[in-house]
């Protein structure tokens, strides 16, 4: 799972992680209590990652991360998911992902207009992904860079894969001053139990 914002969630030696709020972060026990073993990177040396999530040299660490996921998992299937920011990732590395090494692909709130990190998921080769897509949007989001009306438009980008669905949710609270805060709608503050049991119905469907 790939978070947005600059990529830092702040992993300790002692396991400890400082920038918690993260979507993908703050859930990570409820993914485990579904069954899922959940991967999430964090930068090195507290670097930050935008700007860069689209590069060809990010796309090597993103399949770095899903051969990983093959050591640990054995035959399971693997997926990747990215938020915001990270969505940009998740489309990078599952576009240069070789054939068959992922079951799908999710992003969720999708960074998808051009802001301060200069890309955006149309940087990151969508036409190169050949796995399921599910691309989920809150119509109640209110970030600028991923208005969740252009959820269609990024399923359209995904021209190989001949499985792409767009989910819509709505709902969410707001516990931030920024739009595109993690504990907004962006972030889906106040619903991740709903979310995570529409995106899990589609990974069980596609495991």
């Amino acid at each position: 799972m790939l978070p947005g914002g600059a990529g830092d969630i702040g992993l300790e030696a002692d396991g400890r992680i400082r920038y918690g709020d993260n979507f993908v972060v703050r859930t990570r026990s409820l993914w485990n209590r579904r069954g899922y073993a959940v991967l999430i990177p964090d930068t090195i040396d507290h670097a930050s990652l935008r700007g860069r999530r689209s590069s060809p040299a990010y796309a090597r660490t993103v399949g770095a991360l899903i051969a990983f996921a093959h050591q640990q998992q054995g035959p399971r299937a693997v997926f990747v998911l990215g938020t915001s920011q990270g969505s940009i990732a998740a489309v990078n590395g599952a576009a240069h992902a070789p054939a068959g090494s992922i079951a799908g692909v999710v992003l969720t709130e999708s960074v998808s207009v051009m802001g301060g990190s200069r890309e955006t998921v149309f940087s990151a080769d969508p036409q190169g992904i050949s796995a399921p897509v599910l691309v989920v949007a809150n119509r109640d989001d209110r970030c600028n860079v991923a208005p969740p009306q252009a959820a269609r438009q990024i399923a359209r980008a995904m021209t190989t894969s001949g499985d792409v669905h767009v989910l819509m949710v709505a709902g969410g609270t707001t516990r931030s001053k920024q739009d595109c805060g993690s504990l907004t709608p962006h972030g889906y503050f106040g619903i991740e139990e709903q979310v995570i049991d529409a995106i899990s119905r589609w990974l069980d469907a596609h495991a």
